[in-house]
């Protein structure tokens, strides 16, 4: 289960994983993703915002999740992984061989800064 916000103004979907990830999270977030991209090309960035990885519910919402990824990481320009959890904070550096999005890891506390970091370039245009 996650959460799913989208600042429209700077393009930037946050994702909130509340439990473990369902095949129907991805569609929600394609759902909030989409429109964005189809209107402005891409999002300007993503944040992975999580205390803690919940893991998926199924086989099937792993497979979803490969299928978001490999159908969106070329429209994302930058993805923050703000987590302290063990397991998300190395996403960034295994993430890196198979997304084009720059990636980069942010603690827990510092969503406000991986906000910063991916509007940054966005704001100078």
């Amino acid at each position: 289960m996650i959460e799913v916000e989208m600042n429209i103004k700077h393009s930037v979907l946050t994702i909130r994983p509340a439990g473990p990830l369902s095949q129907h999270d991805f569609v929600k977030a394609a759902l909030m993703a989409d429109p964005v991209i189809a209107k402005k090309g891409a999002l300007a960035g993503v944040i992975i915002h999580a205390k803690s990885f919940p893991g998926w519910q199924d086989f099937a919402a792993l497979l979803s999740h490969f299928r978001f990824v490999q159908g969106h990481h070329q429209h994302i320009k930058k993805v923050a992984v703000v987590s302290d959890s063990n397991v998300l904070t190395v996403f960034p550096e295994i993430a890196a061989h198979f997304i084009s999005a720059e990636l980069k890891h942010f603690h827990y506390d510092d969503y406000d800064g991986a906000m910063a970091w991916i509007i940054a370039d966005e704001e100078q245009r």
